[in-house]
Formats: structure tokens, sequence, C-alpha cells
């Protein structure tokens, strides 16, 4: 869910700077929690799904790559050409248990601390005023 998130956010406030893609190394379908708190903010989700990082490896170059957990940053092979290497720690919404507000209100938070850290990121490289 993380990932998907960060590639609609990050795709809408820089696609324009970035080629955007989102992987993992155990893919399964998006959670539906994830894309009702982003279709909240107007953030397309419509043709997200979820992909192996090993359909990328050898095929497309990246210069930045940023993992949003720990056992990603642990497992994320070294991948040639890459410039920036970012890790933000953000946790998996996925994983809460609670009632379906109490998940919505973990995945808006979730959303938002994505957003935050995407905006940020992009003021400090002069992307976003």
């Amino acid at each position: 869910a993380r990932s998907q998130m960060a590639e609609a956010i990050l795709n809408k406030y820089a696609a324009d700077h970035f080629n955007v893609f989102s992987a993992g190394f155990k893919p399964r379908e998006i959670d539906s929690l994830a894309k009702e708190v982003m279709e909240e903010k107007d953030y397309d989700m419509k043709n997200h799904y979820s992909k192996d990082l090993s359909q990328y490896l050898g095929e497309k170059h990246f210069g930045i790559v940023i993992t949003l957990c720990q056992k990603a940053e642990k497992l994320c092979p070294t991948i040639p050409g890459v410039s920036t290497r970012l890790f933000w720690d953000i946790e998996d919404p996925v994983a809460f248990e609670g009632s379906k507000a109490e998940k919505l209100e973990k995945f808006r938070k979730t959303r938002d601390e994505i957003e935050e850290k995407i905006k940020s990121w992009l003021k400090e490289r002069k992307i976003l005023f």
C-alpha cells in the first residue's frame, strides 16, 4: 500500500521531473482502504497494481531509490547507477488491526505522512515551492 501511495503522490507533484515506479518483494493486491483514502484527496489509483521488483532490475535505470519500510531497506539489492538512496521508515497500515473506521484513520495517517515526506523532499530539490 505504501509504495503505491507514494507513487501516486509523487506522480501528482512531480511527474514532469521523474519517471515514478513502485515495486516490492512480495507484491499483493493493493488494499482497498489505501485506494479509498487516496481517492479522498484526488490521487489517481485507477491503473495502479502491485509489481515485483525483479521485473525492473536490469531493465530500467534508477537514479533515485526510496524505500518505505525496514524490511525493504534490508532486502533491497544494490542497484547499479543509483545516485540517491533514501529510507523513510513508514509504518505499514495494512498490519494495523481494528475497526474499519480505525483502519481508515491509520491509512489516512500513512497517506499524510508519505505526502509530507514527498513534499518536503521536493521542496529541498527546488521542484515544489
